[in-house]
């Protein structure tokens, strides 16, 4: 839970939920209404707000007003609709181009004094402090809020939010992100909640690849996968990618392997998180080595390089297991 202490006593926490409570009155915006985005301002409209939208799928703005949500046609025209806006986008470059393009959140007559901007991508933390500094400039104030869970979390709103940024800001953003997930945890300034989403998906990527190498090796024995799977779930192996996200088929329904490795997080994202985290690796000051992490990275690299860099990660289980392709 976010740690309360440093607002002290007095008038601040009043202030703080009334502020909140404005927030929650007025329209909200989504920007980014694709796998993951979309079923989290579906959520935001199942909580009963009113919710403005954009995004450049004329599928996904479909699904979206299919939903009960406004489509508009540029950022710009969210932020002149509503004072909070969600962002949920594939990474830096577009997350810089929405708020600062020329239709961008921070365009003339867009974001200023009192607009709340909740950007729940994945990117680099250098990103999510430049445009805090941007939306600073505006009188603006911007969180960073990548999630966690994936897209049944996300369908189920059940995620969890790794938050960047003023503790009053956050306070306030608490109030929408929980319409979308069931955890909000501080991580710091600017910037920190992308670095902790950053180690969260190192950690991801390395176990996903565990798990698929360790069905992968039941099958050569003739062990029941499922027996399998009960046994990781109940002992030393269990671990996120096994008892809610297996990458076997025939072992969970509602997960992308019971679907073709559909609908999921896609490898070629996890790729780009795992390379922000190389980078950052390699640029920090003593530099750090992640020989696990290069592994992996290696390991997704040739799942994309074969044609399936769409397809959900968890899909690195049949190219580990030698089956043929979908």
């Amino acid at each position: 839970m976010i740690h309360r202490a440093a607002l002290g006593m007095g008038i601040r926490r009043p202030l703080a939920r009334l502020m909140s409570a404005a927030a929650e009155a007025q329209p909200l915006g989504f920007i980014g209404l694709g796998n993951m985005g979309g079923p989290m301002a579906k959520n935001l409209l199942k909580a009963g707000h009113e919710v403005v939208g954009f995004d450049v799928s004329r599928a996904n703005l479909d699904s979206f007003q299919a939903a009960g949500g406004s489509a508009v046609e540029s950022p710009l025209a969210v932020a002149r609709r509503a004072k909070t806006v969600v962002t949920m986008l594939p990474a830096g470059s577009h997350v810089l181009q929405v708020y600062s393009g020329v239709d961008g959140l921070l365009a003339q007559g867009g974001a200023d004094a009192g607009s709340l901007l909740i950007d729940c991508s994945t990117c680099e933390p250098a990103i999510g402090q430049e445009v805090a500094r941007l939306a600073s400039l505006q009188g603006a104030t911007t969180v960073d809020a990548p999630v966690s869970g994936g897209t049944p979390a996300a369908e189920q709103a059940t995620l969890t939010f790794m938050v960047g940024g003023p503790e009053v800001a956050v306070r306030q953003a608490e109030m929408i992100l929980r319409h979308m997930g069931k955890k909000v945890i501080h991580c710091g300034d600017a910037g920190m909640g992308q670095a902790a989403k950053l180690c969260n998906n190192l950690v991801l990527g390395i176990t996903m690849a565990g798990v698929c190498e360790g069905h992968a090796l039941a099958d050569r024995f003739g062990l029941d996968q499922k027996k399998l799977a009960e046994i990781l779930n109940i002992s030393s192996g269990r671990c996120w990618s096994s008892e809610v996200y297996n990458p076997c088929p025939g072992v969970m329904e509602g997960v992308p392997a019971a679907r073709g490795y559909t609908g999921g997080f896609a490898c070629d994202l996890m790729l780009k998180d795992l390379n922000l985290a190389a980078n950052a690796a390699v640029v920090s000051k003593p530099k750090l080595g992640l020989p696990m992490g290069g592994l992996a990275l290696q390991m997704y690299s040739q799942m994309s390089a074969r044609g399936d860099g769409m397809k959900d990660f968890s899909g690195l289980y049949p190219h580990i297991a030698g089956e043929k392709k979908s």
